[in-house]
């Protein structure tokens, strides 16, 4: 029996050569943690997938087949047991183009939707961008962690709103919504005829002590429900522009019909093989990244926990994005600090609303070198800031 090994992550100087946002938003000094891209290899299978396309000048437009819905209905399977009927998976460019265009099938101009922040900042986006109105209902922080404020939401959904837009698992967060958490959320939007799209792009990634739960696998959801996820995130291909609008009942599928034409025909073709190589071959990698992003996760807490004890966390139960409560530090901007004082790129909380101004989301999916140098440098920035006001 093999024993699977943890990733490595590439060093910083082959890092620095790579032309994606997280490594061209900031100057060549900055310690870049802010996107939510890996600094691990791609799955193996997947580059042989690209190479082999690239070989044969195979780039031309996209023409997703088959193939996808077949590769993540065997995904869903075995890691959800979760049934897919394969022919009601449609695939799109990404998460947010197929919710944008989710909310123009299922809503009427001025409609209104709710969302429960701090969240993915483009979901306070998402609505205007449909001709939409929005309506918040925050996550609620317990000693355990966040979750969803229930009452909240009835009392939400009660104003008749034609559409809730769920982040499970919760980004920036890492929740992991309980199934009697989403089972709740379905009998709510049954009650008062909300339909419900659930951003699941973090699913894959979420820890063994937790458990996710798809929208579309809880009984009477598929009345009311559509999901949206992609490899793009678990297996680090974002650029590749592919994911999956997910259907579960014939009369969703007979709606997403009315989705224009071109939806489809604007995922990457380089994305769609890559996502069936991932959904196909990539579950011995995907183990082998939940190992390394647990130990990374540790690793951050003890180095928070030595170095910076005034912040304070709840340790994710999915993803690679530690969302920093950095209230106790008194600083007028943490992440204005850290860039300028530290040169630690960070992700600053307030556009992720629901009470994030003081919050910094950092990106723990790199090397231990790295989490050990962006730590220790935020102690300094905060020792020099302090130094400078007093």
């Amino acid at each position: 029996m093999t024993t699977l090994e943890p990733l490595t992550a590439e060093a910083l100087d082959v890092l620095r050569a790579r032309r994606s946002a997280k490594w061209r938003t900031y100057p060549g000094d900055v310690l870049p943690l802010a996107l939510a891209e890996m600094d691990f290899a791609v799955a193996p299978e997947i580059s042989a997938v690209l190479a082999d396309a690239v070989r044969r000048s195979d780039l031309g437009y996209g023409a997703p087949g088959t193939e996808l819905g077949d590769a993540f209905a065997g995904f869903a399977a075995r890691h959800w047991g979760w049934a897919v009927r394969p022919s009601w998976v449609t695939a799109v460019t990404d998460v947010g183009l197929g919710v944008v265009e989710l909310l123009r099938v299922f809503t009427r101009p001025g409609d209104t939707v709710v969302i429960s922040p701090p969240v993915y900042p483009p979901f306070l986006h998402w609505p205007h961008e449909a001709g939409l109105r929005k309506s918040e209902v925050p996550l609620v922080l317990r000693r355990d962690g966040y979750h969803l404020d229930l009452a909240g939401l009835e009392q939400a959904f009660a104003r008749h709103p034609a559409a809730y837009i769920l982040c499970n698992p919760q980004n920036p967060v890492g929740c992991v919504h309980s199934a009697a958490e989403i089972e709740s959320v379905v009998d709510l939007a049954r009650r008062y005829d909300v339909r419900l799209i659930s951003d699941e792009i973090f699913g894959p990634l979420t820890f063994p002590e937790a458990a996710f739960t798809p929208l579309l696998s809880v009984r009477g959801a598929a009345d009311v429900g559509v999901s949206v996820i992609s490899a793009s995130k678990a297996f680090n291909i974002a650029g590749l522009k592919c994911a999956v609008i997910v259907a579960g009942s014939d009369a969703t599928a007979d709606a997403l019909k009315n989705l224009p034409r071109e939806v489809s025909w604007r995922a990457g073709h380089l994305g769609v093989m890559a996502s069936v190589a991932a959904f196909t071959h990539g579950d011995q990698w995907l183990v082998r990244l939940l190992m390394t992003l647990q130990s990374r996760r540790t690793l951050l807490s003890a180095l928070l926990a030595e170095r910076l004890p005034a912040v304070t966390w709840h340790q994710p139960a999915a993803s690679y994005l530690a969302w920093l409560d950095c209230s106790s530090l008194s600083l007028a901007d943490a992440g204005d600090t850290f860039l300028a004082r530290g040169r630690v790129g960070l992700d600053k909380g307030g556009p992720y609303g629901g009470g994030g101004k003081e919050f910094v989301r950092l990106n723990f999916a790199t090397s231990p070198e790295i989490l050990d140098q962006a730590t220790a440098a935020m102690a300094a920035a905060i020792a020099a800031e302090r130094a400078t006001c007093w």
